[in-house]
């Protein structure tokens, strides 16, 4: 049965009018996974609908998950990244949600995880929200893609509490309180389908990596919130497409970074773009002098890519005409914190420059 591209692989009937929640996981060649924790994330999420999104896999990840009861499927013609997947993937069930949650293939979810963020929700300036998240490799620290809440600091240096830089801590109970982030992850993202599809979900240009990072900013500046919810608890495998090792992850990271800047700084851009491309400058030499040419090789890259998309990126910087924004940011220098100060984790820093 087919309705509006997604195959029903058991009785249940997808929403005809906007209501509920989708749990839409996002899968490249990534069978292991789903062999590991989808049977989980069907059963934890009831009765909340399950979509498995398949990018264009080569494995037999789409037939797998047609042996899943209780499981619903979007096959994508084409392999348009993490960005372009998730993006034509919502399109397909457009319209019959109110929430999406997007989650990793590599997450292992746990009991309950749902009802704690879509409590959170019920404040409407709220746009999406976040579990804890930890790691699936040693349950008792933080993971790097979220931890417990994403910030940015004054040079947009992507840090959360609980990861700073490549440092994350052990989970002690010492983040327990809900609190407003600059953004939440996209390894687990509840976020309102609406909101999605106002700002035309993440950009294409992006591919993969901090595209969570510049969506929730974008809202941000339309006046909406972020929220982590400890309450609500997941764990991820991390680097489940990409090893957080490997060079092309480096080059994404970089280039996308100074691609949000381009989107979404609202004072001098040219200062700012001309200040973060030294500090990358200076992180590129540190590679080199690490043994590592390769990484060098790839922050250059990014930098080149800055030049060649500058002109479209910067026309799309609509979202920074507004009065509304409520974008939370450390107003500080995290590197400077962290290496200079001492400041490794997130409990040291001031949390005064933490503010809108």
């Amino acid at each position: 049965m087919l309705i509006t591209g997604v195959e029903i692989q058991t009785n249940i009937i997808v929403n005809t009018k906007m209501g509920g929640l989708a749990v839409v996981i996002l899968n490249y060649n990534g069978e292991h996974h789903l062999k590991k924790h989808l049977k989980r994330v069907v059963e934890y999420s009831s009765p909340h609908h399950v979509i498995l999104a398949d990018n264009r896999s080569t494995d037999n990840s789409l037939a797998f998950a047609k042996s899943i009861s209780g499981l619903q499927t979007i096959s994508n013609h084409e392999n348009t990244g993490f960005a372009g997947g998730y993006n034509d993937a919502l399109e397909k069930i457009k319209g019959h949600y109110d929430f999406y949650l997007l989650l990793n293939s590599d997450v292992e979810v746990s009991p309950d995880y749902i009802k704690p963020l879509i409590e959170a929700m019920n404040d409407e300036k709220i746009a999406g929200c976040q579990p804890k998240v930890k790691s699936l490799i040693n349950p008792s620290k933080f993971e790097h893609a979220g931890a417990c809440g994403g910030f940015i600091d004054n040079n947009y240096f992507p840090f959360c509490r609980g990861r700073i830089l490549d440092s994350t801590e052990t989970d002690e109970g010492q983040y327990e309180n809900e609190l407003e982030v600059t953004w939440t992850s996209g390894a687990a993202m509840l976020i309102r389908s609406e909101l999605f599809h106002h700002v035309n979900g993440f950009d294409r240009d992006f591919f993969a990596h901090m595209e969570e990072i510049d969506l929730c900013i974008r809202l941000g500046h339309q006046g909406y919130k972020f929220k982590i919810i400890p309450r609500s608890e997941v764990f991820h495998l991390g680097g489940g497409t990409l090893p957080y090792q490997s060079a092309q992850k480096v080059y994404l990271n970089f280039r996308n970074n100074l691609f949000l800047i381009i989107k979404n700084h609202k004072g001098y851009l040219f200062p700012m773009l001309i200040k973060r491309m030294t500090l990358d400058g200076i992180a590129a030499y540190k590679f080199l002098l690490e043994g590592k040419p390769l990484f060098f090789w790839k922050v250059f890259l990014a930098h080149m890519a800055l030049y060649r998309n500058f002109i479209s990126l910067y026309k799309k910087r609509q979202f920074l005409r507004t009065d509304k924004e409520k974008i939370v940011k450390y107003h500080g220098n995290i590197l400077v914190g962290y290496f200079i100060e001492g400041r490794e984790i997130y409990s040291k820093i001031n949390k005064r420059q933490i503010k809108t």
